[in-house]
């Protein structure tokens, strides 16, 4: 049971070796999908889709294109949803709304799978993380207009 302590060097080393495939692995597609949004805004696809989303988002005091970031959030992880709404040039507040809102309700394919595997109600569940997300939302975009946002 008394494993021994790996020296220094040795756990610096595999540290840093942990933490660069970690950092690669995010790279292989937070990356393509940065430039792919970034792409996407000189087009009119960006504009177009997003005035479709607006409306619900401005719910939310958000823009149509956040929309996309969901979309990422609900369907990857918070990493495809940082590199999604990395380009689309919103402001602290609304990053933190779609943080607050992602954090609540994100992976959800994945995460509704692994809850129905042990024996829990998945889409209930899952339900109620996007509804839970949706009333956060609505609050917190409550109290920014209270206070003059």
């Amino acid at each position: 049971m008394n494993e021994a302590i790996p020296d220094i060097p040795t756990r610096i080393r595999t540290g840093l070796t942990a933490g660069l495939q970690t950092s690669l692995k995010l790279f292989k597609f937070v990356l393509p999908l940065y430039v792919l949004v970034d792409l996407l805004k000189g087009t009119p696809v960006i504009d177009l889709l997003g005035a479709q989303f607006a409306p619900l988002m401005a719910l939310f005091g958000l823009p149509g294109e956040a929309a996309f970031a969901f979309v990422a959030a609900f369907l990857l992880n918070l990493y495809a949803a940082i590199a999604v709404m990395a380009p689309l040039d919103l402001s602290p507040w609304q990053v933190t709304q779609c943080g607050l809102m992602m954090g609540i309700a994100h992976n959800l394919v994945l995460e509704g799978g692994v809850l129905r595997s042990t024996g829990a109600r998945g889409g209930l569940l899952t339900l109620c993380r996007l509804v839970l997300a949706a009333v956060a939302g609505l609050l917190l975009s409550a109290v920014h207009h209270l206070w003059g946002g």
